[in-house]
């Protein structure tokens, strides 16, 4: 089985669950740029938990949102905004960067925040990281909508 079929199938069991999902009035897109926000929560977390012994909590947060968003854009240019013309590649990562730097603003805002304030978040980042997350995919989103993928 070749990756073009193994992704066809993947994104095709995606696409079937975002069906159901919408019926609960969200649009699809935004189903969709959520699931891929959930993606990049884990690569934010395990970043964060790689890095944190060796660059500390600031920096470890720092690259975890990069690689985070790296990756959701990559994932959001192929699945979420599939059907729409892209510009080339590293144009459109360069401005979804520039787009969620608002949203980092926010997101990273309340995970230095919790974790310089909190011990529960400082010895528990994966909760600052959460916290950060919810409050920065609107923004996101939005952003992304509007400058990114349009």
């Amino acid at each position: 089985m070749t990756p073009r079929t193994v992704s066809k199938r993947v994104f095709g069991a995606l696409d079937q669950s975002i069906v159901l999902a919408s019926k609960t009035g969200l649009s699809q897109n935004f189903i969709r740029f959520g699931m891929v926000g959930a993606f990049g929560f884990c690569w934010d977390t395990a970043t964060v938990y790689a890095l944190r012994g060796f660059t500390g909590l600031y920096i470890a947060g720092t690259c975890g949102f990069i690689v985070a968003a790296s990756v959701n854009w990559t994932m959001n240019r192929l699945w979420t905004y599939r059907h729409h013309l892209h510009d080339a590649a590293h144009k459109q990562w360069m401005r979804f960067i520039l787009a969620n730097s608002v949203g980092f603003t926010v997101n990273r805002g309340c995970f230095f925040t919790l974790i310089s304030f909190f011990g529960t978040f400082h010895s528990h980042p994966v909760l600052a990281i959460i916290a950060g997350s919810i409050l920065g995919i609107l923004f996101n989103y939005l952003l992304s909508k509007r400058f990114v993928f349009r």
